[in-house]
């Protein structure tokens, strides 16, 4: 297996959400072509969501055979079902209501109207993502990860400095006074995300330039969690131009 970080620049969000969406598509395709099925892991970003109602919006978008993808989340939000806030919400509205697939091939984190605490919620994830393992582990085989990065430099609901981002042994945690509203959350730990074959992360805007230069520097993960995340096989930062202006010409990639 290879393990490549790449960077590739575009010109605005739009531009960037556009390739993400264009790479998904053809992707998922080649990879169902090899696989009974694939397993993608979505987060709650304006980037992600503007890829996935771009996904809706394509002519190409029935190429992929929905019955055989199964969707998970990095994180989410501790809110009702439902919830207008909840990640799982926002990726229904924008593609996943859209699309022929099985109620079944949604893996929704539970909501805090579910009859279980936040511990008890995480377990419950931890446990349905081991019903799915396929062979190594606990955990499905994640072949594409989408991740968002904060200002700060956290990504799915690990936040510097916290234990959370520590985590070395549970694939789930519950997290408890998030820097970011609202407070509890769920969140995969580091091991759950690099278990993914690729990770696609996108950047967007000037404020995430520092957080994207510190993470290609090989700053430490509890700092800035984003710098550990790394995929089996590769890893590809989708960023705009204000995003990459402080990324050095030799790590900027031409194509995919």
């Amino acid at each position: 297996m290879t393990n490549e970080r790449r960077v590739l620049v575009h010109a605005d969000s739009d531009a960037l959400a556009a390739s993400m969406t264009a790479r998904f598509l053809t992707k998922s395709v080649d990879l169902l072509d090899e696989n009974d099925r694939i397993n993608v892991v979505l987060e709650g970003g304006r980037v992600a969501l503007k890829v996935l109602a771009a996904i809706n919006a394509s002519p190409a978008r029935d190429s992929v055979d929905w019955e055989r993808v199964h969707f998970w989340w990095g994180d989410e939000r501790w809110l009702p079902a439902g919830d207008p806030e909840r990640n799982d919400r926002k990726a229904r509205e924008a593609l996943l209501d859209h699309i022929e697939i099985p109620g079944e091939n949604i893996h929704s984190c539970p909501a805090s109207d579910g009859g279980l605490d936040l511990d008890a919620a995480a377990a419950a994830y931890a446990a349905e993502l081991a019903e799915h393992a396929d062979g190594e582990g606990n955990l499905p085989r994640f072949d594409i990860t989408f991740l968002g990065v904060g200002p700060d430099g956290h990504t799915a609901s690990l936040f510097p400095d916290r234990k959370e981002v520590l985590e070395r042994d549970a694939t789930v945690v519950a997290v408890r006074n998030s820097p970011k509203p609202p407070a509890e959350r769920i969140s995969l730990t580091r091991p759950a995300i690099n278990s993914s074959h690729r990770i696609w992360v996108s950047l967007s805007g000037a404020d995430k330039a520092s957080v994207l230069g510190l993470a290609l520097a090989g700053a430490a993960y509890t700092e800035v969690p984003i710098a550990g995340m790394k995929g089996r096989k590769r890893t590809v930062f989708f960023v705009d131009a204000d995003a990459a202006s402080e990324v050095p010409e030799n790590l900027i990639a031409r194509s995919y």
